[in-house]
């Protein structure tokens, strides 16, 4: 089994601009898209299809999708192994801090402090180790709100490897629900739960939208974590400020800088308002209030 993928190199303004158009383009749940620097004035975007498609369909839709602007633009195609990707990913992670928190793989367990609340993540194919920007960010928003305040309905919407999870379900010792829309990421969040000490506290549940009944029976949340894409985060806005509880905090992440705007307009249109924003690595985690 592989994961078709399809990359663009692009100087910095075609590449953020190229990814705001699939990020529209494609459904919620369909693809993945990022856009990043990988080179002093040269940018690649990837987009990440699902197992049903083949990369070269994937190509044809990003084409499809720009339009007569893809006539322009070099396209590669390509499919990652499953055993390619797990190796890619543990190469060369090393312990990731974040506040009181610490994300390692079982190689590093003898390198965490005592006094840190460790979170043992290996690499697989739900996304979510610890090593990017947008983990790191929501960690270290988690660790500033716990400190103000105790969370007791608190809800992780695309929880992936349930890295955020986790480190909730880890301070509080209180429940957390853990939701994705993907059945493998929700197998392996469950795993990193139990192996985590947080078996008893995470629940994960295959979850396609806010219209399964887990949400309406755990909610209105009071703390709810979305690390996800920023097209996925506008979409959802009306659904998270649905089952917000009235003095709920939303920690939102998976956005490029270039993309608070746009993300924070359609959640201030829900009556949410900006309590801090932090970019790492050139992305985003904002915190809002309801």
């Amino acid at each position: 089994m592989s994961t078709p993928l399809v990359r663009l190199r692009l100087d910095e303004a075609t590449a953020k601009r190229v990814a705001d158009v699939l990020e529209d383009a494609f459904p919620f749940g369909e693809a993945s898209v990022s856009a990043f620097e990988t080179a002093k004035d040269e940018w690649a975007v990837e987009v990440y299809g699902g197992p049903d498609a083949t990369a070269e369909e994937l190509a044809a839709a990003l084409r499809e999708a720009l339009g007569p602007e893809s006539a322009g633009l070099r396209i590669e195609a390509d499919a990652i192994e499953e055993a390619d990707w797990v190796a890619k990913s543990l190469e060369g992670l090393a312990p990731v801090p974040a506040g009181r928190f610490v994300v390692y793989g079982s190689h590093d367990r003898d390198k965490i402090p005592a006094d840190a609340i460790g979170i043992e993540i290996e690499a697989a194919l739900a996304f979510g180790t610890g090593h990017h920007g947008t983990t790191r960010g929501c960690l270290l928003a988690l660790d500033e709100l716990l400190t103000e305040r105790r969370f007791e309905r608190v809800l992780d919407l695309g929880a992936g490897t349930a890295v955020l999870a986790i480190a909730v379900a880890l301070a509080q010792r209180g429940p957390v629900l853990a939701t994705d829309i993907d059945e493998m990421s929700v197998q392996i969040a469950a795993e990193n739960a139990e192996a985590n000490g947080a078996g008893a506290f995470v629940e994960a549940v295959h979850a396609t939208g806010f219209d399964h009944p887990v949400f309406a029976e755990r909610g209105p949340f009071d703390l709810i974590v979305a690390n996800i894409l920023a097209g996925p985060l506008v979409e959802l806005a009306p659904d998270v400020k649905r089952h917000l509880a009235e003095d709920g905090r939303v920690v939102l992440s998976g956005l490029m800088t270039h993309e608070e705007e746009r993300v924070l307009d359609a959640y201030r249109a829900q009556g949410l308002n900006l309590v801090v924003a932090r970019q790492l690595e050139g992305w985003s985690t904002l915190v809002l209030a309801a």
